[in-house]
């Protein structure tokens, strides 16, 4: 029954992955690759969703990208027919958030390398975004995918951080994915020129595949480990994350990664089906199979 949907499992029998299926609650979905690709969603995305409504299942959208707002990621998702919510959504903005109020409640004062929107997710939550300005000191230095980069401010960032405040980047990757003929330098490069010019590397990085990434769904929904399947396209972001936060990760081939990565990964996924419609008809035949 299963070999026309899964590629690879880790259970050593169908009904050994129908056991462990039976458990999952919440879905956790990475977006482009996963349920999209660039500006069109897959044909089947709408209808994975409505059944897990059906079968009770909640989900959420994780995003590594931080340089949209939560508002212009959901009008994003409006615009191709997905209608969600802002509970429904997760990016690495809101995780920088979370883990700021939770290991640093004095931390108040923000400079931020960050879009406008961004910056604004951060005000929003309560703290205040500093000026470029010598005189106006910051608790912490908080570094996302700065798509309005300005030298100036990259050289302030890089005084503060010399200064030994709290240095924050909201995710770990070099470059953002693009179809377009260019090089869209990510947050994690922005960071290698400050360490490459006072010689520090962020305090802490976020977003996947960093588990508190993945723990703030946790908590949010109050969720163990084990009842929560995090989906997504790429091995070492979306499969490296549910493996470090103990959570069930299954690699869709509908995106980055092949068949053949899939052999090849370390850690290997729990789970390797197609696409998410996949998955979905087997989380619908593990809850016939009680």
């Amino acid at each position: 029954m299963l070999d026309d949907k899964v590629f690879l499992s880790s259970f050593p029998d169908e009904q050994a992955l129908y056991t462990h299926l039976q458990k999952i609650k919440h879905v956790a979905l990475d977006m482009d690759g996963t349920i999209y690709k660039g500006n069109t969603l897959f044909s089947y995305t709408k209808q994975f969703l409505a059944d897990l409504k059906a079968m009770g299942i909640g989900y959420s959208f994780l995003t590594n990208n931080p340089s949209k707002s939560t508002a212009d990621y959901l009008e994003h998702l409006r615009k191709m027919g997905v209608v969600a919510t802002k509970k429904e959504l997760y990016t690495t903005a809101q995780a920088t958030i979370t883990y700021l109020m939770k290991h640093h409640p004095e931390v108040k004062r923000l400079f931020i390398l960050g879009t406008p929107s961004m910056i604004e997710e951060f005000e929003l939550a309560g703290f205040e975004s500093v000026p470029n300005d010598p005189k106006e000191e910051p608790d912490a230095v908080v570094v996302g995918f700065d798509l309005t980069l300005a030298y100036d401010r990259l050289s302030r960032a890089a005084w503060w951080v010399s200064q030994k405040k709290l240095y924050v980047a909201t995710n770990p990757d070099y470059v953002c994915p693009t179809d377009e003929p260019v090089v869209l330098v990510d947050c994690g490069s922005i960071c290698a020129a400050i360490e490459k010019s006072v010689g520090r590397e962020p305090d802490v990085v976020l977003g996947k595949p960093q588990p508190e990434m993945l723990n703030g769904i946790l908590e949010l929904h109050n969720l163990k480990s084990e009842e929560v399947a995090m989906i997504g396209d790429r091995i070492y972001t979306d499969i490296l994350m549910a493996h470090r936060a103990n959570s069930f990760g299954v690699l869709v081939l509908s995106g980055e990664a092949t068949e053949e990565d899939a052999v090849k990964a370390v850690p290997k996924p729990n789970l390797v089906t197609p696409t998410i419609e996949t998955f979905g008809e087997l989380l619908k035949l593990s809850r016939n199979n009680k």
